[in-house]
């Protein structure tokens, strides 16, 4: 399961290199599906996941990747509070930062 997982992630960059929209909407169908099995097989719920998404955005924004390390992390009084990274955009190959 983690090999067809790793299978439809590099086919929706590939499409999305090329630029092909209607290929990433496939790909991304079948990636969201092959995910979702191996989260049934290892036991995971959406739940679980969205939780931690929402746990990363109080902290942090929405950010590409977290600190490795706790002792990175910014500190901040209120998570809820805490200024918004932007977020950007991509539309084809390019990005913008949308306000």
């Amino acid at each position: 399961m983690a090999k067809k997982l790793a299978e439809e992630a590099i086919e929706v960059v590939i499409d999305a290199v090329n630029g092909d929209t209607d290929a990433v909407i496939r790909e991304s169908a079948d990636l969201l599906y092959n995910l979702t099995v191996l989260w049934a097989s290892a036991g995971v719920r959406p739940e679980d996941v969205w939780r931690e998404m929402t746990r990363r955005e109080d902290m942090l924004g929405i950010a590409e990747k977290l600190p490795k390390s706790q002792m990175k992390l910014p500190k901040v009084a209120s998570p809820r509070v805490a200024a918004r990274r932007p977020i950007v955009a991509l539309e084809g190959r390019t990005a913008r930062k949308r306000h």
